[in-house]
């Protein structure tokens, strides 16, 4: 059999390793990040009523015409932006997909697409699979800035799209108003596609604005912007996410869609789009509800040898555990998760080139008896 990989590198995901590990050694899983508490109730009611009402078939190819409309009316409330439901905005199974499928409807064979590292793990095999490669800048702790004129000076006559992500994952940097600017100018002065994955919009944290590339003229035009219900409503194994696009980005988009995954979840899109209208303080309170997990997490390891880096956003929180370890960060979460009884993430595996910042991310996405718990078992870690 001559079977050659197309992405011959690529393994089981850390994600999948460590929460395996958490599951064989019992550790509380600070790990992959899913919340650990339930859904809101009146949403799990509104799924319930969808499914009893007989909504179990396939949805429209674009998503039900009710969560398009909802999607375009939370958009215009958050950031200005008017987009048409019909022609701009597509239901996906899940951000993943949207990513997916956004890479596959601009980058071709030799195009080169740039992304930051540490970055979502999706994007580099995405590229790969459409013949593209990523072109990677590094951001270095603690504040994991981007540098834009050092990113002006890495587009080449190859690049054909820039990947960003704000509300960041790993780190929980969040774009300023000056950021996002300056890739609208980046994106207009080099003609490139933008992907802006805001899966975690609504997660920023200290008052400071939620901002978007919906909100800046010259990445309209140009950008995909991918957003999850998975995150926003605590049930990421419903796997439903969107993308905003442009008519003629929207268009290629809906090709691929309609190949990888055609509908998603009809009865959730539904009870979605019901919460979206009755109950918007489910969004506009995730900021607030997140904060105050952050700021609890942060006092239960005040005592530990841990030195927590800045989150401005998203439900992860970076920690430095170089005064307690001199093991790489994999080898110190695997030692985490058998000999502590915690699961982590370490940073590493989400850059190229391996960076050894004896950094790890934990996900506080977790009840506070679970926070609790976690926090006891790491703060008796010293050297």
């Amino acid at each position: 059999m001559d079977l050659r990989s197309k992405l011959p590198w690529v393994g089981t995901t850390i994600f999948t390793q460590m929460s395996q590990l958490a599951l064989e050694q019992q550790a509380i899983n600070l790990s992959q990040g899913f919340p650990d508490f339930p859904a809101p109730e009146a949403l799990l009611q509104q799924l319930n009523q969808q499914v009893l009402a007989g909504k179990n078939q396939y949805a429209p190819m674009a998503g039900v015409l009710e969560l398009r409309q909802q999607i375009a009316r939370l958009t215009e409330r958050c950031y200005g932006r008017m987009v048409n439901a019909d022609t701009e905005v597509t239901i996906t199974s899940g951000a993943t997909e949207a990513l997916f499928v956004a890479i596959q409807a601009v980058v071709r064979p030799g195009d080169e697409v740039l992304v930051f590292d540490p970055a979502y793990d999706s994007y580099q095999p995405a590229v790969e699979l459409a013949g593209g490669k990523t072109v990677h800048i590094q951001l270095t702790a603690p504040d994991y800035r981007i540098d834009w004129p050092a990113v002006h000076r890495r587009v080449s006559d190859q690049t054909k799209l820039i990947i960003v992500n704000s509300p960041h994952n790993p780190t929980g940097m969040v774009f300023s108003q000056q950021d996002w600017q300056a890739l609208a100018e980046l994106v207009q002065q080099h003609g490139l596609f933008c992907i802006s994955d805001e899966v975690y919009e609504h997660m920023v944290f200290d008052g400071a604005p939620q901002l978007s590339a919906h909100q800046q003229a010259a990445l309209q035009e140009r950008s995909f912007v991918v957003s999850s219900f998975g995150k926003t409503f605590h049930v990421t194994g419903w796997k439903l996410g969107y993308c905003v696009a442009p008519p003629a980005l929207t268009t290629e988009f809906r090709k691929i869609h309609q190949y990888v995954t055609f509908s998603s979840f009809t009865p959730a899109q539904y009870a979605i789009a019901s919460i979206l209208e009755t109950s918007p303080e489910l969004v506009t309170g995730l900021a607030g509800f997140y904060q105050q997990k952050r700021d609890r997490f942060a006092a239960l390891l005040s005592q530990s040898q841990f030195k927590l880096l800045p989150c401005a956003g998203t439900y992860f929180q970076l920690a430095d555990y170089s005064a307690i370890s001199d093991l790489d960060d994999l080898e110190f979460c695997r030692s985490l998760a058998t000999d502590v009884g915690v699961a982590a993430i370490p940073l590493s595996v989400f850059s190229r080139q391996e960076q050894d910042s004896k950094i790890i991310r934990f996900c506080f996405a977790k009840q506070d008896a679970t926070l609790q718990q976690a926090a006891e078992r790491l703060c008796r870690l010293s050297r």
